[in-house]
């Protein structure tokens, strides 16, 4: 954790560290005294679009700045209705389908309803499955749960197939709105990592996107762009590179978190510096453990700072909702069941204040 332009990295880290030590691990009072660290961390740091830097040091000295964790931290313990859980509770909070087998979308659909979620995303391939069979539309009814979103891969890359690749994205456009779905969540096509070369397709990547997303709104749609681990748009840079390109009025972007964590970016940085351009999101968490999950893992258990997240998130008016995810391999599914385990990720986030449909 850095905290910019006092004491540099050294204080909050430190500062950090005396946190954990000095309260049991897992305690209410350690989670809101860090999160409150976290609000001033984020608070101050530097504008990195304009690369200007707020002046802290003249704002907030370090002993005050330790004062006022102190006095928040504790005055936190005593209000359990604190402003952070406000905050959060009022964030509708999603789930997607890809910890289940697409073949149990049904399942799928009434787990996450069961658990209270207020949003179902799924995947392009699956509304179309089911078209055939009168849509998804009465499963979601049944269960009382909308559809807000629908996964689409799409190739950015190959120029002799975007006019293919335009009239799949009309297809699934129009099989998402059918379904009561509103969110295009666009997905890079996979490429050799090893041998790939961004530069050398970025004009190809920015040109299908702009004319995709065109396309995508002209059905009612909104788009975003979501960044992932193995296809054409994957690293830090190549996201910023990307989404510095596109025509903002048409496409917006779809952050996943845990994808960005686990290619090495700093996620709450990258949603902070393109905060207007959030539309919808995938909160996800990464600890590099089980191979079964894509070495992803249940809220709270690994590396992305969700509270930061969620705290960044709180208060927007977003097309779209922050969808929970965890991708559960389909050739070598995890032992414990994805009911199981979207249930602890769904503990965690009314641990931490987010309040779910009853």
């Amino acid at each position: 954790m850095a905290f910019y332009n006092v004491g540099h990295h050294f204080f909050c880290i430190s500062y950090s560290q005396t946190l954990d030590k000095q309260f049991p691990a897992g305690s209410e009072l350690l989670r809101k005294a860090q999160i409150t660290l976290h609000r001033a961390q984020y608070k101050y740091m530097p504008n990195s679009n304009s690369g200007s830097e707020l002046p802290v040091n003249s704002a907030i000295s370090r002993r005050t700045f330790m004062t006022k964790i102190a006095i928040g931290s504790a005055a936190a313990t005593f209000l359990p209705g604190s402003l952070l859980a406000a905050s959060f509770s009022k964030i509708p909070i999603g789930y997607t389908g890809i910890t289940w087998a697409n073949s149990q979308v049904e399942d799928a659909i009434a787990s996450c309803a069961k658990l209270g979620f207020y949003g179902f995303e799924t995947f392009g391939d699956v509304l179309a499955q089911w078209d055939s069979k009168g849509g998804l539309g009465p499963v979601l009814k049944r269960n009382r749960i909308p559809l807000i979103s629908g996964y689409c891969t799409l190739n950015l890359t190959d120029s002799t197939r975007r006019q293919e690749t335009i009239e799949k994205a009309v297809r699934w456009s129009k099989l998402l709105k059918e379904s009561g779905g509103r969110i295009f969540v666009l997905g890079p096509n996979p490429v050799p990592r090893d041998s790939y070369k961004f530069a050398e397709y970025k004009a190809n990547i920015v040109a299908t996107l702009n004319e995709a997303s065109k396309a995508i709104v002209d059905q009612g749609l909104t788009p975003v762009l979501h960044q992932h681990t193995g296809t054409c748009v994957e690293t830090r840079d190549e996201t910023y590179a990307t989404l510095d390109a596109i025509d903002h009025s048409t496409l917006k972007f779809g952050p996943d978190v845990g994808q960005l964590t686990k290619g090495g970016a700093d996620a709450v940085k990258v949603v902070k510096d393109y905060l207007p351009l959030v539309q919808h999101m995938h909160l996800k968490d990464f600890d590099g453990k089980d191979p079964s999950l894509v070495y992803y893992c249940p809220l709270g258990k690994g590396k992305v700072d969700v509270p930061a997240i969620l705290d960044l998130m709180a208060g927007r008016t977003i097309s779209g909702m922050v969808m929970v995810e965890l991708d559960n391999d389909p050739k070598n599914p995890s032992s414990t069941p994805p009911s199981e385990l979207a249930g602890e990720s769904q503990a965690y986030l009314k641990k931490i204040g987010v309040k779910l449909r009853a």
